[in-house]
Formats: C-alpha cells, structure tokens, sequence
C-alpha cells in the first residue's frame, strides 16, 4: 500500500460562498482556514495548495463573543522609535476596511510566513457588503450558522 500525495495540477477547486452575518468571528475563522488549506478533503497534502477559493460576504457584520470587541486590540508597529499603535476590533469592524479583522484571522490560523500560506490566502476574497463580482464562478453556498447553533449570535 503506497501513500497518497495530491499533485497541483490533479487538484479540482471548488468556489464557495459563506454569509458572515451574525457568525462569531472565531469560528468563522477557523472554518474559512480548514476549507483554504483543503483539511476538509480526504486527499489533503499539506505541501500542496489543494483547498477551495472561499467568498465571505458581510464580513462588517462579524460577532464576538463577550467583551472582545471593545477589549481585543490589534497592534502594529511604524518602524520609528516608540511608534507601536494600537486599534480594537469595534474600531476597525466600524471603520472603512471592515474585511481586516477577518482576514487577520484566518492569516493567523495559515501556516507561518510561507510561499504557500500566501498563496492559500490569496484564495480569499472577503466583502464589507452583501454584493461580490464572483457570479461568474458559480460559487456554492455554505450555511454556515446552520452547521452549529454557537456558530451564530443573536447580538
């Protein structure tokens, strides 16, 4: 009996479509890193990028649970001497570039700073809004708050 390993060019990607209304940030989060990684598929490779292309909509509309909208802080530095700067998520889920949480998120979850971890988060394509310019792929859509009840919040 020989091991299976995937080979780029045999790997079939499917495009699929997750409403993020409602749906804490965490699981979501976790659910969008399985299926960019392909963990989902009984032909997972992990040095090859066999996961799916992932469409979140109403990524402004993202839930946390408890106090960590107001608590949980982003930081970043500027490169000068004592420019650290820090923001919480109410900030940014407020702001102009709402998918920025979300996408942090999920890049966290991605094995670290390598050629394939970027290449599998270039397969997200996250939207503030309800509209996206993907009809064309046909994209299939994942009720995500009907997997688990905890996967959504009422407020």
């Amino acid at each position: 009996m020989k091991t299976f390993s995937a080979k780029p060019a045999e790997v079939e990607k499917k495009w699929i479509l997750i409403d993020a209304n409602g749906a804490v940030a965490g699981r979501l989060a976790s659910f969008v890193a399985m299926r960019l990684r392909g963990k989902h598929r009984p032909d997972y490779t992990p040095h090859v990028d066999c996961g799916d292309n992932v469409i979140v909509i109403n990524a402004e509309k993202l839930v946390f649970t408890g106090r960590k909208r107001d608590n949980k802080k982003h930081y970043w530095h500027t490169g000068h001497p004592g420019g650290i700067k820090e923001r919480t998520v109410g900030n940014i889920l407020d702001g102009r570039f709402p998918e920025r949480v979300l996408r942090k998120a999920v890049q966290r979850m991605l094995p670290r700073e390598s050629p394939l971890a970027r290449k599998q988060l270039s397969n997200l394509k996250i939207y503030a809004g309800d509209t996206h310019p993907h009809d064309a792929q046909k994209p299939e859509k994942i009720d995500f708050s009907a997997l688990n009840p905890k996967n959504t919040r009422s407020a």
